[in-house]
């Protein structure tokens, strides 16, 4: 079992968070929370869905949290007419040596930004599945490996909108949070027309942490202690997605585990080296609503996904110090089991 000492340690995961939020902040203005949990699906080795209106800024906030990270970044637009090959990338055949050669496609990034995803035909959309899950791409019997970290920040207007394309549950399943930036307050928005009304912040942007520092604090992330009451709390919201009344389609074992490793990035962030039952708790709408299927009737009388899990959070019961949820600090000769990279 590997012990703390030899883990990264939390203060430097906390100074080169606090580097990169700096960073993002001076260019989304008055969205703390929104680069907050950013940074939390960064660090819990997860996938970032953007949904809101155009014009708010998800292109932005993708390529803010690009810029503040030394690595490689690819930038994809999403048309109607964008092919999976143009995404994983294909074998061509080189005359001169006789053989196929394999050229990468733009998936082959640290982070890569899918921009409007749900743009392309589900298609398209499903040539990222193999990618986001295992990190490799299949093409031809052959597997080319992803470097790493590896991130997709994938940006998408709202299904009503013009030329948009649901995304498949599969595929939604894969993005460990989903976040809405909503429009700005009226003093962050006058505060906009001064940063961005002369030139774009952007080009001012310079990186602040290398991917080196990043792979750090993913191993840091993954040795943060579990309790066993606060699992089972987690595997409680999650199944009671399954039966709730208003959901035709509730969270999948792979949320499980997205909610339980975005709960230790998100203790990570706070300072601490032990999960709490608010950490679950914070995260579960961001993590768990874009999962949940509603049902007709719910459709109909405006519920939510996002209020059904709120729902469910004030449901379970949450571990109390009789049950053990006191007991949440790592035992003093390591950590928990780390989580499984199955899903």
């Amino acid at each position: 079992m590997t012990t703390y000492d030899e883990r990264a340690d939390l203060s430097d995961l906390s100074s080169t968070a606090d580097r990169v939020r700096r960073s993002m902040e001076s260019v989304i203005e008055g969205k703390p929370e929104v680069v907050r949990l950013s940074l939390t699906v960064l660090i819990a080795e997860g996938h970032l869905l953007i949904e809101d209106v155009p014009g708010v800024g998800k292109t932005m906030l993708a390529k803010a949290l690009a810029r503040s990270v030394d690595c490689s970044v690819r930038r994809i637009q999403f048309t109607p007419d964008l092919l999976p090959s143009d995404i994983t990338g294909v074998s061509i055949y080189d005359q001169q040596r006789q053989d196929f050669e394999f050229k990468p496609g733009a998936i082959f990034a640290q982070i890569v930004i899918g921009d409007e995803i749900n743009r392309a035909s589900p298609k398209t959309q499903s040539a990222l599945l193999e990618s986001m899950e295992e990190r490799h791409v299949t093409i031809d019997g052959h597997t080319y490996e992803l470097p790493a970290p590896f991130m997709v920040v994938a940006t998408q207007n709202p299904v009503e909108m013009e030329g948009t394309y649901p995304l498949p549950e599969a595929q939604r399943d894969r993005f460990m949070a989903r976040v809405s930036i909503g429009y700005p307050s009226p003093a962050a928005e006058l505060e906009m027309l001064d940063v961005h009304g002369g030139a774009s912040p952007l080009e001012d942007l310079q990186p602040v942490a290398h991917a080196h520092e990043i792979s750090k604090l993913i191993e840091a992330v993954r040795g943060v202690h579990v309790a066993d009451p606060v699992r089972r709390y987690a595997v409680d919201l999650v199944a009671a997605t399954r039966t709730h009344q208003d959901l035709r389609l509730g969270a999948s074992p792979r949320a499980t585990l997205h909610l339980l490793r975005a709960a230790r990035a998100g203790a990570a962030l706070a300072g601490r080296d032990f999960v709490l039952p608010d950490d679950v708790q914070a995260l579960a709408v961001p993590v768990l609503a874009h999962r949940l299927l509603p049902t007709a009737q719910a459709q109909l009388s405006r519920r939510t996904a996002e209020q059904v899990v709120g729902e469910i959070l004030h449901r379970v019961p949450v571990p109390s110090a009789t049950q053990g949820g006191a007991n949440v600090a790592p035992p003093p000769d390591g950590y928990g089991q780390q989580p499984p990279r199955g899903y």
